[in-house]
């Protein structure tokens, strides 16, 4: 497999690409560090109480927006069941793309932090520069049409080396298959969440939406 956008799906590539520019022109942001306007997150579902907490984070990916809004977040973890089941066949945590990260302490109202537990759903950052890719000894993670990181099954050995580079480290090494696998955006996980903790916006729909507040 190959990470050049070649053949009939370079147009839809373009397309993408196209629509993240318009998007970033109208906003004025970058896709590094993107940041958003209250009311740009208020038409995507999110509260400005939300926002203010901290539980509302943002990523810029090929695909589309990522909002994951832990505020919405319930525990549940049938993001991960979901996204197992679609991709692998089986329900596993452990290999899930998407990872429930749990915080036993939160900040309080009064100051003094108080012994909750607060979830929120972590995924790929599909970064333009993956640390993954990089340390990859077999060259197993490439970029597919869409621009989305993929990991060559056929290419990949399970040493680590991905899980290791990655800040977050997203990529998993399945014990049983001993392959590595990250999110591919295939959208199971934002289907499968019942409380709409999860949203993937597509680039033209985050372009209208910038529009309409110009």
């Amino acid at each position: 497999m190959s990470g050049n956008i070649s053949g009939e799906r370079k147009s839809e590539f373009d397309k993408n690409q196209m629509t993240r520019r318009q998007f970033l022109k109208v906003s004025g942001k970058s896709l590094v560090g993107l940041s958003l306007t209250m009311t740009m997150l208020n038409l995507f579902g999110c509260t400005q109480e939300q926002v203010d907490s901290g539980a509302v984070t943002t990523w810029a990916t090929p695909n589309g927006l990522l909002v994951v809004n832990g505020a919405r977040c319930v525990g549940c973890r049938r993001c991960e069941i979901n996204c197992t089941l679609t991709n692998d066949g089986e329900c596993g945590s452990y290999i899930s793309r998407i990872k429930m990260a749990r915080n036993l302490f939160i900040h309080g109202k009064d100051g003094m932090y108080n012994q909750n537990f607060t979830y929120f759903p972590d995924t790929c950052r599909q970064c333009k520069v993956p640390a993954c890719g990089e340390a990859c000894p077999q060259g197993a993670i490439y970029a597919d049409s869409r621009g989305i990181r993929m990991v060559d099954q056929d290419k990949c050995v399970g040493c680590g080396a991905c899980h290791e580079a990655c800040p977050w480290h997203m990529p998993t090494v399945n014990p049983e298959t001993h392959k590595s696998s990250k999110c591919i955006q295939c959208g199971a996980c934002v289907a499968g969440c019942p409380a709409g903790a999860l949203q993937i916006i597509p680039w033209d729909e985050v372009t209208s939406a910038a529009q309409e507040i110009v």
